[in-house]
């Protein structure tokens, strides 16, 4: 008998790659992007490219990171409440409402979330910071020069976009055919359901578009307006 993959937790795997798991609903980041983050505030979209900021010769292009893939056998579990919450959010993505899934699931065991058809985009450290070490001000912007200063602006330098949203419920009663026909009614056909085992549902969306999943940020350093350095972003739970 062929031995089965052994699943590894996503948000771990994620994490040791300098990637972070977008939580929330929101999924409008892309490469490039400047975030404001304020100590003891959300972090807020600050300029939807780089070069609306800053003005350089160096041209910076993304390229394909074919050594971080995620596939359904890396995945969240969580203990059934937790996991329909976390999913309130995700299905908010899809244009689905928890509710319509939580009158069919009222109870279960457990949730699994995974996500498949993946792609990663990055645009190299050492180019941005080629970038930065020769950039000016696109324009006379003090409060770009303050916020710059304070090291409150974060730059997406790497995006996962995946094709399939993979959702897995373990359930405490055993699933008929009915079930899934209901299932299928609720989620308005934006997740295919199909029976998994006996007590066990699996969701996939239909993967018309790729979608972001996870996102690498950097903190851009500043001394007196000058660029000096970047670093990884280690609190990106509180910003993502």
């Amino acid at each position: 008998m062929e031995a089965k993959p052994l699943l590894t937790n996503l948000s771990k795997h994620l994490r040791e790659q300098g990637y972070d798991l977008i939580n929330g609903p929101l999924r409008n980041y892309k490469l490039l992007q400047l975030w404001l983050k304020k100590p003891g505030n959300p972090a807020e979209l600050y300029y939807h490219t780089l070069s609306h900021a800053f003005s350089s010769e160096q041209v910076l292009t993304s390229q394909i990171n074919s050594a971080l893939k995620v596939s359904a056998r890396y995945k969240n579990e969580y203990q059934f409440n937790m996991g329909m919450s976390v999913l309130d959010v995700l299905l908010h993505s899809f244009g689905l409402n928890l509710m319509e899934l939580q009158s069919v699931f009222s109870s279960g065991e457990k949730v699994s979330i995974a996500y498949e058809g993946s792609e990663t985009q990055e645009v190299p450290l050492a180019h941005i910071e080629n970038y930065m070490h020769t950039a000016d001000y696109l324009h006379p912007n003090p409060s770009l020069y303050s916020h710059a200063n304070r090291d409150q602006i974060l730059l997406i330098s790497g995006m996962l976009l995946a094709k399939n949203l993979v959702i897995t419920i373990d359930t405490d009663f055993e699933i008929s055919p009915e079930f899934i026909v209901e299932v299928d009614k609720k989620t308005k056909g934006a997740l295919n359901a199909f029976k998994k085992s006996e007590k066990s549902i699996k969701m996939v969306s239909e993967g018309k578009s790729l979608f972001p999943v996870a996102v690498k940020a950097h903190r851009l350093h500043f001394d007196k307006g000058h660029f000096i350095k970047t670093n990884l972003v280690t609190d990106s739970r509180a910003f993502f």
